[in-house]
């Protein structure tokens, strides 16, 4: 089968995307309110461009219909579900049916039989739990070229390294941060990048600039590839580099992208760089539509060094909203926040939010002011309390959290 032309894949795309309209005007209420009160028929979107008439999805709309409110199939047909942080106290929640799950294997083998993955590897999973739903997803997409895999398993560092030298790891799927400490790890503990097998790094959850791809190939002796993805969607993979690696090739047969502007929502010229919108089109029991991702990227369709007709995108390492991404993990500031208050009991006077870079990866630190209902003359009992605290935090947005305390005066 050759390879299909951008007009051919444009077809695709609006055949499903009529399918999917009329599925989610069919079976989701969400949807079908939105559509009439936009005075939209799905009827009669008769060219691609006409989804721009569809109101936006935000990442609060995901926790206001929290459970499966956004399901368009019965329960019955559901054989996953997926939680993610949210934006609230509400995680948001996803669910596949069996062809959805066999569509997602599938992207996502193709994606790592792209970076050269075959059933000789041996692959590694490393991510946080944040990320642990990707984690399954690489493992099925990775057997699925029957190449041997270590599941995603919580490691020190320590027992990272060890694990991709004894275990002759060939493919490591990780975050860029983890990826820098298993590099600086490796050189602290004299440990020659010639002794390991690893030849192929896949870096997913935040972007790569330059000088950091550069860095690890030449600290680690392999070639970086980036995949981009995204929890609600749900999963990993769905753009992904090639071997020229100029730009993220997306999955056009089951996302739609566009480039918009962050204040107005209007398009934006192609090549330009705006706010990533994604909007599902093969998705049985999830469908989104023209969701705001809150990554900045740009888009471009000329065809790749590599014959490829897919639309590219390049994903930029700022974001055009004010979520924060920690080892991979997109955390909302007002999320925290309601955790916070929750973890407490009351809402502190005063607070601060911010990462702290450590030797065993990022953290969310969350500084607090000492007031009257924190007040207590056992230092012992306040710091477990502050353990505990952060304890219930992290359960919920699923990234290591360190609380301290303050005195006022330094909020000033």
């Amino acid at each position: 089968m050759g390879i299909p032309e951008r007009e051919e894949i444009e077809q695709l795309q609006l055949e499903r995307l009529q399918s999917t309209l009329n599925r989610a005007l069919r079976s989701v209420p969400f949807h079908r309110n939105r559509f009439r009160e936009a005075g939209i028929d799905p009827s009669e979107m008769e060219r691609i461009a006409d989804i721009r008439r569809i109101p936006f999805i935000e990442r609060k709309h995901l926790g206001e219909n929290y459970p499966y409110s956004l399901f368009a199939v019965p329960l019955r047909d559901i054989v996953r579900i997926h939680t993610a942080p949210g934006t609230s106290l509400n995680p948001t929640v996803s669910g596949y049916t069996c062809q959805d799950l066999k569509q997602w294997r599938e992207m996502v083998a193709f994606a790592l039989q792209t970076a050269g993955v075959t059933a000789d590897d041996i692959l590694q999973i490393s991510l946080d739990p944040g990320l642990a739903n990707w984690g399954r997803d690489y493992k099925d997409g990775a057997e699925a070229l029957e190449a041997s895999v270590v599941p995603n398993t919580a490691l020190s560092i320590e027992k990272q390294l060890m694990v991709l030298r004894d275990y002759k790891i060939s493919v490591l799927i990780t975050t860029p941060s983890v990826a820098m400490l298993l590099a600086e790890q490796s050189f602290a503990n004299g440990l020659n990048p010639t002794e390991l097998s690893l030849k192929t790094l896949i870096l997913v959850g935040e972007p790569v600039t330059e000088d950091i791809r550069r860095l690890l190939e030449e600290k680690l002796y392999v070639t970086v590839w980036v995949h981009y993805g995204l929890s609600e969607i749900p999963g990993p993979a769905i753009a992904f580099e090639c071997g020229h690696h100029e730009g993220l090739h997306v999955h056009d047969e089951q996302f739609l992208v566009e480039i918009v502007e962050p204040q107005t929502g209007n398009p934006l010229p192609e090549g330009e760089p705006g706010e990533l919108i994604l909007t599902t089109l093969a998705t049985r029991a999830f469908p989104l539509v023209r969701f705001r991702t809150g990554d900045r990227a740009r888009i471009y369709r000329e065809t790749c060094p590599c014959g490829s007709n897919r639309a590219r995108i390049q994903w930029y390492p700022d974001r055009v909203d004010d979520m924060v991404c920690i080892r991979g993990v997109k955390v909302a500031q007002e999320q925290v926040l309601l955790n916070l208050e929750r973890a407490l009991g009351y809402a502190p006077e005063q607070f601060l939010f911010s990462i702290l870079h450590t030797d065993t990866g990022d953290n969310l630190r969350i500084s607090i002011a000492v007031d009257d209902a924190l007040f207590s003359d056992e230092i012992k009992m306040l710091e477990k309390h502050m353990k505990s605290v952060a304890a219930r935090i992290r359960e919920n947005i699923g990234v290591p959290v360190m609380v301290h305390l303050k005195e006022k005066r330094s909020f000033q």
